[in-house]
């Protein structure tokens, strides 16, 4: 693959359609860097061990641990139950020196982000994971609307619908965070949106 191809995301949106939260990251890593089909499949990710430290208190959880993997149907399966949609702020991207760090992502083509809304008729937040998945909303914002700052949101209303934009630490290890302190952010988030 050529350095500058444009690459088109490579997974569906996944929109459970009572979901009242939607998530949204930047863009999947390599596909070499794959544990599963799904959304932050690089185990080195701690997505879905921050996931794991607020809902059951264990950050292996939804890890399978002998196989360095994800259990994958039960993350799924864990995301339709709380009502948790997940998509990515971009839908094309190059990869300027093709690997995952979002420094080196130009984005070519913005989700299309009231398609994604439409599907999910009950969401009235949006939360994005880490500085360029919040970039790249803010592409689809208003002038006016206010970038959240790390930890905190902010309200907008687009296509007709009132919205609570919340900024989170990024889960990738390079954010230099201990995953305690990322958790304890995305907890106060779960609290506010009535998810836990």
């Amino acid at each position: 693959m050529s350095e500058s191809s444009i690459e088109t995301h490579p997974l569906k949106p996944f929109l459970p359609s009572n979901a009242k939260l939607l998530m949204l990251g930047s863009f999947p890593p390599p596909k070499e860097r794959w544990k599963m089909d799904f959304y932050y499949p690089n185990y080195q990710n701690d997505m879905w061990r921050i996931f794991g430290l607020i809902f059951f208190e264990n950050k292996d959880h939804f890890l399978d641990l002998p196989n360095k993997n994800f259990k994958e149907p039960l993350i799924r399966n864990f995301l339709v139950e709380k009502g948790i949609a997940i998509f990515d702020t971009a839908y094309q991207v190059i990869r300027l020196k093709g690997n995952a760090s979002d420094k080196f992502l130009q984005i070519e083509t913005p989700t299309d982000l009231s398609q994604l809304l439409l599907q999910i008729p009950e969401c009235h937040n949006i939360m994005t994971t880490g500085d360029k998945a919040t970039d790249t909303l803010m592409l689809s914002m208003s002038a006016e609307t206010e970038k959240p700052q790390i930890g905190l949101s902010s309200n907008v209303q687009y296509c007709g619908r009132e919205l609570t934009l919340y900024r989170m630490p990024s889960s990738s290890r390079a954010y230099p965070l201990a995953l305690d302190k990322k958790a304890e952010a995305y907890k106060s988030l779960f609290k506010e949106t009535g998810l836990l």
